[in-house]
């Protein structure tokens, strides 16, 4: 006698609660784990995130970076990567201080201090490429060399060239400091990602390294500063190359 073999229930199409019908189509899938919350000091993704792994230069000049409040390219923003580099580095966010010595929150002399100027393309002719140097009022001051020498600390402002400009107006003591244009040898690292106004405009970590490198009589501080700008651009490129996730697969 033949064993009975027992035949598979056919699925059913649909599922009936109550009156409801419900098919396969309508099952809800849970929600994707939302993503980790972004770091609490440099404001970007997990996965670009380096601050743990910079590490603080001491250095004869001390560092101010004055950011734009609306300056919105978290991810791609170098601000915070310089100033975790520079030792007892500040940040400050805003639009307009009283002074110097109040953005800081202590008291110091203005004439010590050079702010990184948005030099015309004229000024920027008139240093050398490779460059930095300290402008009066049209040209290279005489004492140029012997200023920067003698400089206590530097200011950057970050954002964008139009949010640069209105720092630059609306902080009047800024004339106060000694206005120093440089002139990069290299191109910034940004290529195309980012698109800069001039040949020679680089980021604001860019712009910190070239200056430090310059004046701390250190050949390779620039190259250790500009490192973990090469690791996020990097990063980021990897990021953008990575295949989006399937979906799930199509009903039969």
């Amino acid at each position: 006698m033949a064993a009975l073999r027992a035949r598979p229930l056919p699925t059913p199409p649909a599922m009936r609660y109550g009156t409801a019908t419900m098919h396969e189509d309508d099952l809800i899938l849970p929600p994707p784990p939302a993503p980790p919350p972004p770091c609490a000091t440099c404001g970007k993704p997990e996965d670009l995130c380096l601050c743990a792994s910079l590490v603080p230069e001491r250095t004869r000049l001390q560092l101010l970076i004055l950011q734009h409040p609306q300056e919105q390219d978290v991810e791609l923003g170098t601000a915070r990567l310089l100033a975790g580099q520079i030792e007892n580095s500040v940040i400050k966010i805003g639009l307009s201080w009283p002074s110097l010595s109040k953005a800081l929150g202590r008291q110091v002399e203005a004439k010590r201090w050079g702010v990184l100027f948005m030099g015309s393309k004229e000024e920027v002719a008139k240093v050398p490429r490779g460059g930095i140097a300290v402008f009066g009022r049209k040209d290279v001051a005489p004492d140029s060399d012997l200023i920067l020498s003698d400089l206590e600390g530097i200011v950057l402002i970050d954002g964008t060239w139009a949010q640069a400009k209105t720092l630059w107006w609306r902080n009047a003591w800024m004339l106060k400091l000694r206005r120093i244009v440089i002139h990069p040898d290299f191109r910034s690292a940004y290529g195309n990602v980012r698109k800069e106004p001039r040949r020679e405009s680089v980021s604001t970590l860019e712009a910190g390294a070239f200056v430090y490198g310059r004046l701390e009589g250190d050949p390779d501080l620039q190259e250790r500063l500009l490192k973990p700008f090469d690791v996020l651009l990097d990063r980021w490129r990897k990021r953008r190359r990575r295949p989006a996730k399937a979906g799930p697969p199509p009903a039969v």
